[in-house]
């Protein structure tokens, strides 16, 4: 009945059963159904330090239920933390060393289904990419948010410090990261706000690929620890039931999923998040094209920090993504399919909006305009991404000289020497996928300047990743195609006019075509990588398809 078992008397069967024997495991436990449980727990930071603990508890409700629970370990990124290295190349990078690690595990073991623990921001895009790449059946568990601390009696979460600490660096400074940093986070779990983790844990519900309710939520809370028991009875339904991913991850998923990203003001990580699930459970869709044609269509109903006034222990009480879907639920493609068996629209059925106020009507939004804006234009002919907040005040139009870096440090190093000045346009490239490799960090520039009074003033253009978060002024990110793929943001000179216009969605390079076609590309950075960068640079896929591993 289950992939996971062999003919008795066969090699196969024998040799696992010695093996499996020894680990104390009985005859009758391997008729059972066997399920992964997927586990990036690590010591080096607190977003996986509880995950553990949830993975003893997932394993007990999965025995009772009636199955037989392995935990399967994958690599465990952390911005925070693992940014330190090769200019940021493990972060992104590190998102399809997770696929490919549970691949390893659960296809090679042929194991039956898996439930993921989605933490930190790579892990839930990764996880649902092994799901839509395998077809196992798949549940996600959303392991749930940090609690933030205060700074001199003011809300403080991990990224005010990561924004402080882009200021000018002296001792002044230092002691107030040093008194932030105290007590900037309270637990376990993921960044507070409406970040990558947080905005991925609620697409992944939204795809239908969470139990209803189950996002966000706060970690290591009866509410977390509720969900947790859900699902682990539900993954062993699902095995019997054989609903597969494929079956839940459909276009129709994903453009549910666009919608209530956009009516979250979610990361504008999720574009290539979403990009890259679709293209593993092989969903023809062109994500970027979707987050500007519902962009328009798509009111905002929430505002979290830092889109706006709220957080996200107002917004989890106020409903949470259940409470988004059902607000959206005129706009949504109510019969699409989730992993409890029925559609969309049977979920939503008996929803509740706790609170109206922070996840409002679609006739009293927020704002009618979204917060991801998709570029196109002679700049960025496959798209580049900008992200507003609700209520900062931005010039919508900029045009300007260019002012080129070949990365991230040159730009910082120009900027503290007075070498950037307010008119510039900052054009920061080799920080694409294959540039970097791995993708590079653009938001220190980005920040450094609001630090240096020059929001507004300047207007950024990279290849390069920015925060989930928000970014302050006029900032076009993930440029496409990358410079190091011969993108046009490879051809521009110092001096060269660039013209955002953000009501037209424009980001064009204003010099003759002529003169562009005698032009080399820059040169950029000469590439010395080993090891697991070196493999990801020689493989990784444009962003426009999710910068996912294919060697053909």
């Amino acid at each position: 009945m289950y992939r996971s078992n062999y003919e008795p008397g066969t090699v196969r069967w024998a040799t696992r059963r010695a093996q499996w024997r020894a680990l104390g495991l009985t005859d009758e436990d391997m008729r059972k159904p066997k399920i992964a449980v997927v586990n990036s727990s690590s010591d080096l930071a607190i977003c996986f330090s509880h995950l553990d603990a949830v993975a003893a508890r997932v394993k007990e409700g999965i025995r009772a239920a009636g199955g037989l629970p392995f935990e399967i370990r994958t690599t465990a990124p952390s911005d925070f933390i693992h940014s330190a290295g090769h200019g940021g190349g493990y972060i992104l990078s590190a998102r399809d060393l997770i696929v490919n690690d549970i691949e390893v595990g659960v296809e090679g073991a042929q194991l039956d289904g898996m439930i993921c623990l989605a933490s930190c921001d790579k892990t839930a895009p990764a996880q649902l990419m092994a799901a839509g790449r395998l077809d196992v059946p798949t549940l996600l568990l959303a392991c749930g948010y940090q609690p933030s601390g205060l700074f001199r009696g003011e809300h403080c979460d991990i990224e005010d410090v990561f924004l402080h600490a882009c200021g000018t660096p002296g001792p002044a400074l230092t002691d107030e990261l040093t008194e932030m940093s105290e007590d900037a986070v309270r637990g376990p779990g993921v960044c507070a706000g409406m970040g990558t983790a947080n905005s991925m844990h609620i697409v992944a519900e939204a795809l239908g690929m969470a139990l209803p309710g189950s996002t966000p939520v706060a970690a290591n809370s009866p509410a977390m620890w509720r969900a947790a028991d859900r699902a682990a009875e539900r993954i062993v339904a699902m095995v019997e039931e054989d609903l597969r991913p494929r079956t839940v991850l459909t276009a129709a998923a994903v453009r549910n999923a666009v919608r209530v990203a956009l009516s979250v003001g979610a990361s504008i990580n999720t574009i290539k998040h979403l990009q890259a699930v679709a293209a593993e459970a092989e969903v023809d869709v062109d994500v970027t094209a979707l987050y500007g044609e519902l962009g328009a269509s798509t009111p905002l109903l929430s505002a979290v920090r830092p889109n706006g006034p709220h957080t996200i222990e107002q917004f989890d009480a106020a409903g949470g993504a259940r409470a988004v879907l059902a607000q959206l639920s005129g706009l949504l493609e109510l019969e699409a399919r989730t992993v409890t068996g029925r559609t969309l629209g049977q979920d939503l059925a008996d929803a509740v909006v706790a609170d109206a106020e922070v996840i409002r009507p679609g006739d009293r939004p927020f704002s009618r305009d979204p917060l991801i804006l998709v570029l196109r234009g002679s700049l960025t002919p496959l798209g580049g991404i900008v992200k507003l907040s609700v209520d900062e005040e931005r010039p919508e139009t900029f045009t300007g000289p260019a002012r080129c870096f070949e990365g991230q440090e040159d730009a910082l190093a120009a900027l503290a020497s007075g070498a950037i000045a307010a008119g510039d346009v900052v054009v920061v490239r080799g920080l694409g996928p294959r540039g970097r490799p791995g993708m590079g960090m653009a938001s220190q520039i980005v920040f450094a300047l609001d630090r240096a009074g020059l929001t507004g003033r300047v207007a950024v253009v990279t290849d390069g990743q920015l925060s989930g978060l928000v970014n302050r002024g006029i900032v076009v990110g993930e440029a496409r195609p990358e410079a190091a793929d011969g993108g046009p943001l490879a051809l521009v000179r110092d001096g060269d006019t660039v013209h955002v216009d953000l009501p037209g969605r424009l980001c064009e390079l204003r010099v003759p075509p002529a003169e562009l076609a005698g032009r080399h590309a820059a040169a950029g950075r000469d590439h010395d990588e080993r090891g697991w960068l070196s493999v990801y640079e020689r493989t990784v896929r444009p962003l426009s398809e999710g910068a996912t591993l294919r060697t053909t």
